[in-house]
């Protein structure tokens, strides 16, 4: 059996990095800021990757949509192990509808038995694509993923729930987006890094995919959250009751 795995990777701001908004609030400054692979994509990428080399997959596709830069992550997504990439190259601001309608269309053309994406980029935290995705593409789908095991056409995937953990058990294809605990990447080395500019990256745009990105949304304003104020002692615990209750009226 061959089975092909989709990533979708995205370029944001690198974890690490303070972001500032800009002066007239109309959104983050990333002029000069490091930019990496999305965390969560790149835990994606290794599980990809790690069932590869089981011998449970046969191929690895990375895909990113944006601008040219994005052929960074890809690079980096191919440094990992990736086979080859697809650059979806957009100048517009790709919302997650727009982002699931591009991968819905590069399912169609590639026909992966199993999409892998993060849960959610650290970005803007929407936590959406990978559930719109599955939508669209009529698939099963497993959200918050610790643990992935593929058997024939069958792949259990063990999931973080309030309650503690469930297993659900899909038939490919599916889609499936990764948790924190479902890995740790790998360290991408030099001689991987020289061998990734070597591999295969194609770019489409969106309408060769015959999709409309035109963002359905619009940001009004952004601004920096309040500055926390300081804390204080109170004396006893009726006195912490009392505030509780009268000034901050939360019982």
């Amino acid at each position: 059996m061959t089975l092909k795995i989709l990533v979708p990777v995205k370029r944001v701001v690198d974890y690490n990095v303070k972001v500032r908004v800009k002066s007239d609030g109309t959104g983050v400054d990333i002029a000069n800021v490091k930019m990496s692979m999305n965390p969560f994509d790149e835990i994606a990428v290794e599980e990809a990757v790690r069932l590869k080399e089981k011998g449970v997959a046969t191929e690895v596709i990375a895909v990113s949509c944006g601008d040219a830069k994005c052929q960074e992550t890809l690079r980096t997504a191919m440094a990992i192990g990736a086979d080859r990439g697809i650059l979806v190259e957009s100048s517009e601001e790709l919302q997650p509808l727009a982002v699931a309608k591009l991968l819905k269309a590069l399912v169609d053309k590639e026909q992966p038995s199993l999409v892998i994406l993060g849960k959610q980029a650290i970005d803007d935290d929407n936590n959406q694509t990978g559930q719109m995705l599955a939508a669209l593409a009529d698939l099963p789908q497993a959200t918050f993923a610790s643990k992935v095991e593929v058997a024939g056409d069958k792949v259990s995937v063990t999931r973080e729930v309030d309650g503690g953990l469930e297993t659900l058990s899909l038939s490919l294809p599916a889609v499936i987006t990764s948790d924190l605990r479902l890995n740790e990447p790998r360290y991408v080395t030099l001689p991987n890094i020289m061998k990734a500019k070597k591999k295969q990256l194609d770019t489409v745009t969106p309408a060769d995919l015959g999709v409309d990105a035109a963002p359905r949304l619009k940001t009004l304003k952004v601004a920096e959250p309040p500055k926390r104020g300081a804390g204080i002692k109170v004396p006893d615990v009726a006195a912490l009751v009392d505030k509780l209750k009268n000034e901050a009226k939360v019982i």
